[in-house]
């Protein structure tokens, strides 16, 4: 990416829709509701030939003394840190508002290259009625209107002039893109504070009202070179428990978190330890095909509670039958203790999900199980298998040529899974088998 665009504005006047706009998917949520947008929501986008980070920011209200109020101005701050333009967004129905000129003086002391844009401009009156806003004492005010699409390309225009030059030349450093990687569980087990310790600074509102964190934010690091994707998720609770709305909206993006992520943090609480709920979430996981790591978090309680990394190994393990591949890491988010191991685990579960296996060993090892225990007959018949090869990775994903996939017991195939397991590894990481019948197209797969 070559530059970093923040939008910025009071809430409601229309940021997540401009920033939905831009990115050309409706990622960031949007109500008729002030203050859904808390956090910073990014994504990687591309205007003509400049390729930026834009993101989306909680509503600022300056004189507000709330704790989440000055929780999410610290995040706005933060952000026009670390920005190299800012496009301050006003309602052009409003006109200009105390808070308006409180956040012009933040920015004018920012020393940020700003672009002001008038949003909600669907009339010629309003058009007119944008002059108003030269009083925030900016050069230029550009009319849009988010919702209808108007006056967005004369808005980007004016924004990346401020960008830095497009990547490419000599002497930079190319980091290579990295894994994606989401932190998911219930709500209030400390996702967001995971992240934080993690990354070493409040890169996400942490509070203790669970339900803070409403979208699945994305949080780019550089990490021993590579560009690894962060996704800290809203919590997810009992479908019986989750509310219509914004809530039910970001248990989606949770899961849409899932889908396009390589290895997922599954945070429990050690207080509570492994739930239903917990369960759950990991059996969603292991059903997406991704990579796995399990994150114990407030262990600095561990003594209060009376637990051991032994017990809770065993109870986590019972509860979580179908993970014995995925390993158990205890931190405390809150002390900083083992946060820096649960990046490096998750770095080596994606590596364990791009790791392809000779084909010739493969089946060496595939022969050399069905030796030792051949499987059962069935009705008088019994499998036989042919062959075997890797067809894919991310999950790796095993393609087992038979006489009859009919025969194929799970239990077997669980056995054919651990005997793969300790030939090569892939730990963290679900295998994807397919077993075909000699001579059937891909389109028949089992």
């Amino acid at each position: 990416m070559s530059g970093m665009v923040v939008i910025v504005g009071r809430p409601n006047v229309g940021k997540s829709t401009l920033f939905n706009r831009l990115v050309g998917r409706r990622k960031a949520i949007v109500e008729d509701l002030p203050g859904t947008t808390r956090d910073r929501i990014s994504a990687d986008i591309q205007w003509d030939d400049r390729q930026f980070t834009l993101v989306d920011t909680g509503g600022l209200e300056i004189s507000s003394d709330s704790d989440i109020t000055q929780r999410v101005r610290r995040q706005v701050e933060l952000a026009i840190a670390g920005s190299d333009a800012v496009i301050f967004l006003v309602d052009a129905r409003d006109g200009v508002t105390a808070t308006d000129l409180d956040i012009s003086e933040v920015l004018r002391r920012s020393g940020k290259p700003v672009v002001l844009a008038a949003n909600k401009v669907d009339n010629e009156q309003r058009r007119t009625d944008v002059t108003q806003f030269y009083e925030l004492g900016v050069d230029e005010v550009m009319p849009i209107s988010a919702y209808h699409g108007t006056g967005i390309d004369d808005l980007m225009d004016a924004t990346v002039v401020h960008l830095p030059s497009a990547p490419g030349h000599p002497g930079e450093t190319t980091i290579s893109s990295g894994p994606k990687i989401a932190i998911l569980g219930r709500p209030n087990v400390g996702k967001s504070a995971l992240l934080n310790a993690i990354l070493g600074e409040e890169r996400v509102i942490v509070s203790e009202v669970p339900g803070t964190t409403r979208d699945a934010i994305d949080t780019v690091v550089e990490y021993e070179g590579e560009r690894t994707v962060f996704i800290d998720t809203a919590g997810i609770r009992r479908r019986g428990r989750i509310e219509g709305g914004v809530e039910k909206y970001s248990v989606i993006r949770a899961m849409e978190a899932v889908d396009r992520a390589d290895v997922i943090l599954i945070v429990l609480d050690a207080s509570e330890l492994i739930t239903a709920q917990d369960a759950h979430i990991a059996g969603y996981v292991v059903e997406a095909w991704k990579g796995i790591v399990i994150v114990v978090n407030k262990w600095d309680l561990a003594r209060e509670l009376g637990l051991s990394k032994e017990q809770c190994d065993k109870g986590i393990r019972s509860k979580l039958k179908f993970l014995p591949y995925a390993s158990i890491l205890y931190v405390s988010a809150l002390l900083k203790e083992g946060v820096k191991e649960v990046l490096a685990e998750a770095k080596r579960v994606a590596q364990e999900r791009l790791k392809r296996v000779p084909t010739a060993r493969l089946n060496n090892v595939v022969g050399e199980a069905v030796l030792a225990h051949r499987p059962p007959a069935v009705s008088g018949k019994r499998l036989k298998i042919l062959y075997a090869t890797q067809a894919d990775v991310n999950p790796p994903t095993f393609v087992f040529s038979v006489n009859d996939p009919e025969l194929v017991h799970f239990s077997y195939q669980r056995y054919l899974e651990n005997r793969l397991r300790e030939a090569f590894g892939f730990s963290g990481t679900p295998l994807r088998f397919v077993f075909r019948k000699r001579g059937e197209q891909r389109q028949n797969d089992k």
